[in-house]
C-alpha cells in the first residue's frame, strides 16, 4: 500500500483512478481544476471544456467516485476541488508499483 501524506488507496482505488484518467475529457477536466487553487463552479467547468451538460455531469460522477474531486454544494450549485492528496497517494503508488 502507498502513504502519501497520510493517504492509502486500496488496488481498488488505484484501478479507478487510472481509468478516469484514461479518459480524454475527465483529463482534460483535472487540467483545469489543477489550474485553480480553490473550487471551481460547474459553469465555469463547462465553459472552459465546451462539454454538454449531461455529459459533463457523468465525467464528474466518474471523478467524484475515483475520489479525484471533492463537490462543494451550497443549496443547489455546486463546485468542485481537486483532491490533490488523491492524486499525489496515486502517483507515489505507481512509482512504488512500476519500479
Amino acid at each position: 500500500m502507498s502513504e502519501s501524506a497520510g493517504k492509502t488507496l486500496t488496488d481498488d482505488q488505484v484501478l479507478l483512478i487510472a481509468k478516469a484518467l484514461g479518459d480524454r475529457r475527465r483529463y482534460e477536466i483535472l487540467r483545469r481544476l489543477g489550474e485553480r487553487p480553490g473550487a471551481i463552479t460547474c459553469g465555469a467547468v463547462r465553459n472552459c471544456t465546451g462539454i454538454n451538460p449531461a455529459t459533463l455531469s457523468h465525467h464528474m460522477k466518474e471523478l467524484e467516485i475515483a475520489g479525484l474531486i471533492e463537490v462543494v454544494r451550497q443549496g443547489k450549485f455546486a463546485s468542485y476541488v481537486l483532491r490533490r492528496d488523491v492524486l499525489e497517494a496515486f502517483f507515489q503508488r505507481m512509482r512504488e508499483d512500476l519500479a
